[in-house]
């Protein structure tokens, strides 16, 4: 008696977030993360300002070595800036795509959620890993973010390399 097993089928999916939802996602996402960034970064400003006040009050008496090291901390706090505010992004998108609700308030909004290939919630790594490709992804006048337009699965950069799929819920 001869058997034979059969793969089940596999079957096609149309439900794939479209690039327009993606985009107003992010849109929303970027207003979320720019109001989170400004409740720690505008403190911090506020401060590296009021500190200068009083060096630039005296500017006249300012020798070359104290120019440049002014020049040099206004460098350093504005790379540790940067850095930090990043790091939100980062975190913004990590968190909230690995959790329960699987996207972030922008693709909540638009009723999308970020899965891996199988349909399935990611893991904090994976989601990490999406979130660090979304900086690959705009390297280049974000073409990568635009590839989700044209891609069979609507995968942008980032997704293609954390292997993630963003879908309709």
């Amino acid at each position: 008696m001869e058997t034979t097993t059969t793969a089940p089928p596999i079957v096609a999916t149309t439900n794939y977030a479209s690039f327009g939802a993606r985009l107003v996602a992010i849109i929303i996402d970027v207003i979320v993360i720019g109001v989170l960034q400004s409740v720690v970064i505008v403190p911090i400003l506020a401060l590296i300002g009021i500190s200068f006040i009083p060096e630039l009050q005296n500017a006249d008496n300012i020798d070359e070595d104290q120019a440049i090291g002014m020049i040099a901390a206004f460098m350093a706090t504005m790379g540790s800036l940067w850095l930090l505010s990043s790091a939100i992004s980062f975190l913004y998108f990590s968190i909230m795509e690995s959790s329960k609700l699987q996207g972030t308030l922008g693709k909540m909004a638009l009723n999308i959620k970020v899965t891996d290939m199988n349909g399935d919630r990611i893991s904090f790594g994976k989601a990490a890993l999406r979130a660090v490709g979304r900086y690959v992804s705009g390297l280049i006048m974000c073409i990568g973010y635009l590839l989700a337009a044209f891609t069979e699965k609507k995968q942008a950069l980032h997704d293609m390399i954390a292997s993630t799929l963003v879908v309709k819920k």
